[in-house]
């Protein structure tokens, strides 16, 4: 899966529970500030994405995910370590 396909994903899945506009959703967007998203938004953006990405993303490490970019990574390493 490649990285647009990774933020493509994403915007689909902020579009749908939280109304952000995909063209919003870049790397360099913070989720709070800039896409307006809460953080019960962002829970259920998460357990989406788990199941949308076939990854799994420790809730202890969520708070460390405050730009698409660090999303965006996240989901990459998981996807790496799957497939070693």
């Amino acid at each position: 899966m490649t990285r647009e396909e990774i933020i493509a994903g994403l915007a689909e899945l902020l579009n749908e529970v939280a109304d952000v506009e995909p063209a919003e959703v870049t790397e360099d967007k913070s989720f709070i500030e800039d896409l307006d998203v809460d953080s019960l938004a962002m829970v259920e953006v998460i357990v989406s994405a788990e199941e949308r990405f076939g990854v799994s993303l420790p809730e202890e490490e969520l708070q460390e995910l405050r730009l698409v970019s660090d999303f965006v990574l996240r989901v990459e390493k998981e996807l790496a370590a799957q497939a070693a």
